[in-house]
């Protein structure tokens, strides 16, 4: 299916590895000239190398958690046509040894890194009446875990933001939307599920069995989503063709939240 992307941009946060890099390289395969950010040089370069396999790329060495990172980006691409925060991070913690700092620090890097970003191209996409901003947040907006209550609130935050923009964009052909996976494979999933899990030295496939039955009983798909999984549905929502879906939370979490949430 062509989504008729060719010739957009797109500055994907958080694109050097896991779902992020997956929807840089779903991008540049539709034709999108993609903008891949991270901290690490060599994840960076690493990340580039595959996106420009695929298409068109520029590697933007930059920590989209801070505002001197972020004016690095604006630096590099003052204007793009697609924006998609995917920056975040997430720990397991019991609620009671969550300390102020962390409180913090989670809002900082999975809150205000994308609304920092969407402040300045949101309204440059008003302007040429063209424009996707996606907040890629997670099934636990929904569904807080227990197990680490302030990612949830982090992710439950990116919603407000996500439907208080697209409030703004009546009229226009700007969308802004979110997107909730649920767990996917990637570099850190491993070992986050061994951390909550009981049985921390079984073999990988019955720790991701224990996991979905004690702590994502409700998955109706029990077992770990795929990144590229995640970027086809971003694709979609991110082209001409995903134009009617506008202030949504696209649910691609396996069938964790339930129907009613």
């Amino acid at each position: 299916m062509d989504l008729k992307l060719t010739g957009k941009t797109a500055l994907v946060t958080g694109s050097t590895a896991g779902i992020g890099l997956a929807i840089a390289e779903r991008l540049a395969a539709e034709g999108v000239e993609v903008i891949v950010s991270g901290r690490n040089q060599g994840k960076l370069d690493a990340a580039a190398a595959r996106v420009g396999a695929l298409g068109k790329v520029r590697g933007v060495l930059a920590d989209a958690a801070t505002a001197e990172g972020a004016q690095a980006l604006i630096a590099a691409a003052p204007e793009v046509d697609i924006l998609v925060n995917n920056l975040g991070s997430y720990e397991a913690k019991p609620f009671v040894e969550i300390t102020d700092e962390d409180w913090h620090r989670f809002f900082e890097v999975n809150v205000v890194s994308g609304a920092r970003l969407a402040r300045h191209y949101f309204p440059r996409m008003l302007a040429n009446d063209w424009g996707r901003v996606i907040f890629i947040a997670s099934e636990s907006a929904l569904v807080i875990p227990g197990e680490m209550v302030h990612y949830g609130m982090t992710k439950t935050a990116q919603l407000a933001i996500a439907r208080g923009l697209a409030e703004q964009t009546r009229g226009t052909g700007v969308t802004v939307n979110s997107v909730l996976p649920g767990p996917t494979r990637s570099e850190g999933i491993v070992d986050f599920i061994r951390s909550v899990v009981d049985n921390k030295d079984a073999p990988e496939a019955e720790r991701e069995a224990e996991f979905f039955a004690k702590l994502r009983p409700l998955s109706l798909i029990r077992r770990l989503i795929e990144a590229d999984e995640i970027a086809a549905q971003v694709a979609l929502l991110a082209s001409p063709l995903g134009a009617i879906t506008n202030g949504a939370s696209i649910r691609v979490e396996g069938g964790i939240v339930p129907t009613i949430a």
